[in-house]
């Protein structure tokens, strides 16, 4: 049953890649010969909500979603967090720069307008310009303040740099918790940790029958006039932090069924 689920998603995956490729081209020819820019966050959104459904996954939000330009931050556990979060809300993603060569992930992330940076010395800065410099664009950015991906059990400490960019674009943040749930516990699975790599790793996903997805929209948050970056990110961590905790939590996933937003599914 493993094999076959494999070999039907592994169609509809393919099938999503070359649609995905027809619409950027599409996109890029109109651009050329119109020479005017197209806002790509609808079709960005349909094409990743596509990739999740096509990789197995079933998505529940809770919350509202921040109308933009915000920032938002969340926990990081896969490389589907890319997929997951960019079919809910309008954004560009902040992300390594190692991202851009993985198949559909990479394909779908470049021509949404994610930004890709390198990692080594100066590049935060550079990035953090960049983040604000879409946000005075009116464009939402999401980042990923732990800097590498967690087993999905805790989060990370947040790093405050990317931060600031909210402070200098004069904009909210907003905290974004996800958990993946199997059985109604936390999928050992679906975490994208270690020595993992991106192809076994779907490989293993699309075998497997459908991960629930939990995603929680907290609401934003003012930095405050004096507070310090650390103590930013360490509110922020703890918001982010209680709502994965609160996903975990079978008592309050039932609480929850009651006020939920839309599934995606």
């Amino acid at each position: 049953m493993s094999w076959f689920r494999l070999l039907a998603r592994l169609v509809s995956f393919i099938t999503c890649l070359l649609l995905t490729a027809a619409v950027a081209g599409l996109l890029i020819l109109v651009e050329t010969v119109s020479r005017r820019s197209i806002s790509r966050p609808p079709w960005a959104m349909a094409c990743f909500h596509m990739a999740a459904r096509c990789s197995g996954f079933r998505m529940s939000q809770r919350g509202d979603i921040a109308r933009g330009p915000v920032l938002f931050v969340s926990n990081h556990i896969s490389w589907s967090d890319i997929p997951v979060l960019g079919g809910m809300a309008p954004l560009r993603f902040l992300s390594k720069q190692e991202v851009r060569r993985w198949p559909l992930i990479g394909w779908l992330a470049a021509p949404a307008g994610t930004l890709f940076i390198r990692r080594g010395g100066g590049t935060a800065n550079k990035a953090r310009e960049e983040i604000a410099n879409s946000l005075k664009r009116g464009e939402s950015v999401l980042v990923f303040p732990e800097g590498t991906t967690s087993a999905g059990i805790g989060v990370l400490p947040f790093h405050g740099k990317l931060l600031k960019a909210a402070i200098d674009a004069g904009v909210p943040i907003q905290p974004i918790s996800i958990g993946y749930l199997r059985d109604g516990r936390p999928d050992p699975v679906a975490p994208f940790i270690g020595d993992d790599e991106f192809q076994s790793h779907l490989v293993r996903m699309l075998k497997r029958p459908a991960t629930r997805v939990e995603v929680h929209f907290h609401p934003a948050v003012t930095p405050g006039q004096d507070e310090s970056l650390a103590s930013l990110a360490e509110r922020l961590r703890d918001v982010v932090a209680r709502g994965l905790k609160d996903i975990q939590s079978p008592d309050t996933r039932a609480e929850g069924a009651l006020t939920r937003g839309p599934e995606f599914s």
